[in-house]
């Protein structure tokens, strides 16, 4: 295919490679070190002291008040959920553009996903969407609850999602969550080092997660963290994360159903490590976004989403929009770009399409449908420009 060659010429152009991952984290001997310190200190599980040293790095990182680290992204939106006051059968507001992890947040948290719709520019919610859909679809009841006309249940919380790094008019966003009675509860697994008006990804609602899988900017192996500034909220997600267990020197007593998602120390140690050099990887993060931008941005059969107006991205992943809407063709283009040696990838599967999300409330999904057929992620690891 002419297109298929094309991008990959200006892949090559880019990054200079012959071949590329989609992401790979940026790991040397400090992270050996810390992790031999973090072994022979024999604490390796929950309990040790990089766990609050890490929360203490995010902290400061981030500007918020509380940070709780757990286990995973998911588990951190899962705790998030609960701690917001999300009950069984409650609807929550969710791109269908996401991973599915937000959406099974809401499921194993007793709710339900209710789906609306994506914006072209930037992949996060699209506001217009929103409000045309709230309209028609809410009321507020005599106590003050937004309740879904159509199903009688309570809608309670808005995720936007800050998809691959680009966070949304988050203004507008808590505008309209104030309007009709929503919590927000920031999905921004892919977003540290992201910023809205000078505040950080997460900060920017009620509460927010980030993730530190192995393919985002700094790693735990595996691991989450949920951010607030409100101390009723980070008290409970630290005390449900860790199984609801009474603080007591000996004794094992838990007061309430709980979880065991406390972040073990042997992956704070890593995160530590991480996160000295995050600033360092955002620099490299946005020069490999600018090489790309200026290669592609000529392009006729596609276009190079950029971040979005007040919106610092730390461009997690790198991405072109087809300008020829066909899932076939976008899969050819994949095809050809992964056997000449580049880990390209499109956007997830509209979560409104999955067997177990099918009979789920939602929006108008237009713009979903849309974007699943144009996005190609390219390779983003910021070793590509080192």
């Amino acid at each position: 295919m002419k297109i298929a060659k094309e991008i990959h010429r200006r892949i090559h152009l880019s990054i200079r490679r012959k071949r590329a991952a989609l992401h790979e984290p940026v790991l040397d001997k400090n992270e050996v070190e810390i992790l031999k310190k973090c072994i022979n200190s024999g604490f390796v599980s929950t309990a040790g002291k990089f766990v609050e040293k890490f929360e203490k790095k995010i902290i400061k990182l981030t500007k918020s008040e509380y940070a709780v680290a757990v286990v995973n992204g998911t588990a951190a939106l899962e705790i998030a959920l609960k701690v917001s006051g999300v009950k069984q059968g409650d609807e929550v507001l969710v791109p269908s553009i996401t991973f599915v992890g937000s959406a099974n947040a809401i499921s194993f948290a007793n709710a339900m996903p209710h789906f609306i719709d994506s914006d072209l520019s930037n992949l996060g919610i699209c506001l217009d969407s929103l409000e045309i859909h709230l309209k028609k679809i809410s009321k507020i009841n005599s106590n003050n609850e937004l309740i879904n006309k159509y199903t009688g249940r309570k809608i309670k919380a808005v995720i936007p999602v800050h998809v691959y790094g680009n966070i949304i008019n988050m203004d507008r966003l808590n505008y309209i969550s104030k309007r009709y009675k929503l919590t927000v509860i920031e999905d921004a697994a892919e977003a540290i080092g992201s910023y809205y008006k000078s505040k950080h990804a997460g900060t920017l609602g009620t509460i927010g997660i980030i993730s530190f899988n192995g393919n985002k900017l700094i790693t735990t192996g595996g691991g989450g963290i949920i951010l607030t500034n409100k101390k009723i909220l980070a008290d409970k997600a630290k005390h449900l994360s860790n199984v609801s267990k009474v603080d007591h020197p000996w004794n094992y007593y838990h007061d309430s159903l709980g979880w065991n998602y406390r972040m073990p120390n042997l992956n704070a140690a890593l995160g530590c490590a991480q996160i000295n050099k995050i600033k360092k990887i955002i620099s490299l993060k946005r020069k490999l976004a600018h090489i790309y931008y200026q290669n592609f941005k000529n392009g006729r059969d596609f276009s190079i989403i950029s971040e979005s107006e007040n919106c610092q991205s730390n461009y997690w992943l790198n991405i072109i929009s087809l300008t020829k809407e066909n899932t076939n063709y976008r899969n050819k283009i994949l095809n050809y770009l992964i056997k000449k040696g580049y880990q390209c990838r499109p956007v997830w599967e509209p979560l409104h399409n999955l067997p177990m999300y099918r009979n789920c409330p939602r929006a108008k999904l237009v713009n979903a449908e849309k974007i699943k057929k144009k996005i190609i992620a390219m390779p983003s690891s910021p070793k590509l420009v080192l």
